[in-house]
Parts: C-alpha cells; structure tokens; sequence
C-alpha cells in the first residue's frame, strides 16, 4: 500500500530522516518506536507529505504523492491522522468538526460534478442518434445531511452522541481524542496514521483511547503508529520498526523486537523503557 524509497528529510544542515527505505502492506498494523529526536514523528509526517522530503519517493497506491506534481489532497482523502494535541476547531461543535472535511470535499466533488453535468448536455444535444448519458444527481442539502448521519453514528460508536453540538473545550481530553480519531474515520480512509495519540494525556484516559484504536484495528485497518506504549505496541501491532538517529534500524514482528531484539541500540532502549 505504501512503500517508502530512500527518503531523506532534512532542516538546513539537520538531517532528520537518513535514506529510509521500507514498505507497509494493506491490512498492517506498524508501531514505531525509538527514543525522542529519532525522526519518528517527522518520518509519519512525509507519509502524507504534511512534511515535504528533502529526497526519496513515497509510493501510495501507485502514485508517488512526493512527486511536487501530484495533487496531494486528493490522496490525503484515504489517509487519516490523529496528532498529539487533537486539533480540533474550539469555535466549532463536536459534530461540526466531524463533518467538516467529508462536507468540504463532497461540497468541491459537486462543484465538478456541474461542470461535467454541462458538458454531459451539450453532449446529449449533439448526440441525438447516440445512447444519451445521465447526468449526476447530488444536491448540497443532501451531502451535508449524510455527513451529518455518519458523525452521528460514529458519535454513538464511541458513546458521545450527547456531545454533538457541545464545543471541544468542554472536553476531558480522553474525549476530544477519540472524536479527533472518528473525525479521521469520517473520511472512511484506507490507513491512519497516529503521531502519539496518546501522549498528551493523562494517565487515566490513555486507556479509553487504545481501546478505540484496538478496535479500528481488529477491524482490518491499515495503521502506522508512532508510540510510546510498548504494552500496546507489543499487543496491537503486526510489526514494529526502532528508529534511531533518523534511521529504521530494526524491522520485525512485536514478539522479536521485545523478545529478542538483534540491534544493540534497540536492546539498550528497550532496557530502559521495559
């Protein structure tokens, strides 16, 4: 599904991502682990070019979306991300921000859809002895109210279908994590990616919000995962990739990595943090 050919990012003189090469297959869970600095974050960005590479390609589906050609948004539309901090939009309610993106983009796929309606009847008038074509049928009212329908149910996925039209500030921060996951799914992407979902809260509510990504996951998901939980990562995970110093340097199932790492950086991280 993506497969990452060598990529190098780098900050002036900082080079934070070295030359990774590496492929992520459909259906794949892939936690990445490592110290801070690592490049982890950074490598999960340029998956969805939200930080352009310095070098390399990133082959999605096909399509080198690194390629400065290419139409990134379109692409963005089947990858969901779930950051640190939430980001969601304080001046608008729960449901509002769930809706926000699939309206956006149905709103600008109807803007297309009229101008190949035109063109679909000056075919029909100039093609009178042909089969005509039908023209495309959506309406503005109707791509909201669908939007609407299925940030309800996945409100009532997560049992916050009360907090619909409350705003995100009255939020405990389990809460406006799990809505900024479900607003990812609202797009009905083909993979997440997680930037440390986790990490911004406290304690008590790390819980409920692993719970909800093991569930996309048993679901057949395809996710990438920059961690810290090494219970979770261990657990949830098909593989694990150990980033250090802006390389992968141990690609292999959870059970080898915490078992039986072969790298000796990975063996000193993990003696740390087990």
């Amino acid at each position: 599904m993506i497969d990452v050919i060598n990529l190098s990012k780098s900050y002036g003189s900082l080079e934070v991502l070295k030359d990774i090469t590496v492929s992520i297959k459909e259906g794949e869970k892939v936690a990445i682990i490592g110290p801070s600095g690592s490049g982890k974050s950074t490598f999960l960005r340029c998956l969805n070019c939200m930080e352009d590479p310095t070098s390399g390609s990133i082959i999605f589906e096909g399509v080198d979306i690194a390629d400065m050609r290419v139409d990134i948004n379109i692409h963005r539309r089947h990858m969901g991300m779930v950051f640190q901090q939430f980001n969601l939009f304080n001046n608008k309610t729960v449901i509002d921000n769930i809706m926000l993106a699939p309206v956006h983009i149905g709103l600008y796929d109807l803007r297309m859809k009229k101008i190949k309606n035109f063109f679909i009847r000056i075919r029909n008038v100039f093609a009178r002895n042909k089969k005509p074509l039908y023209e495309i049928d959506t309406t503005k009212s109707e791509i909201k109210a669908k939007a609407r329908e299925n940030a309800l149910r996945l409100l009532k996925r997560i049992g916050l279908e009360d907090k619909a039209n409350v705003y995100p500030s009255t939020l405990s921060g389990g809460q406006k994590q799990r809505i900024a996951i479900i607003r990812a799914l609202a797009m009905n992407p083909k993979v997440m990616l997680f930037d440390e979902p986790t990490s911004a809260l406290d304690p008590e509510m790390v819980g409920e919000v692993l719970e909800l990504i093991k569930q996309v996951a048993e679901e057949g998901m395809t996710m990438v995962i920059v961690t810290h939980e090494m219970g979770f990562a261990r657990e949830v995970a098909t593989r694990v990739l150990f980033m250090d110093e802006g390389r992968i340097v141990e690609d292999d199932t959870p059970e080898e990595i915490f078992t039986n790492p072969k790298n000796p950086r990975t063996k000193e991280f993990l003696s740390k943090v087990l």
